[in-house]
């Protein structure tokens, strides 16, 4: 009788609630996705900085900040 109003009222307005979250969801996944780009390129430029500085993977004559090989990967 008079409940039935005021459930379908209350329905309602969760209803919108319920969307608000959803597109907060939808937001935060698109923000979540865009970082794991970024994240990934990083580590591919890092990974390509590493095999220029040793070609072959090993590190016999490395140097810790070498200048030259940061500048040729395009980290400076």
């Amino acid at each position: 009788m008079i409940f039935r109003p005021i459930t379908e009222i209350y329905q309602f307005f969760w209803m919108l609630e319920s969307h608000h979250h959803q597109r907060l969801a939808w937001k935060d996944a698109n923000m979540a996705r865009e970082a794991r780009k970024r994240a990934e390129a990083q580590a591919e430029t890092q990974r390509r900085a590493m095999l220029e500085a040793h070609p072959s993977g090993k590190l016999g004559d490395s140097q810790l900040n070498d200048l030259d090989a940061l500048k040729r990967s395009g980290l400076l």
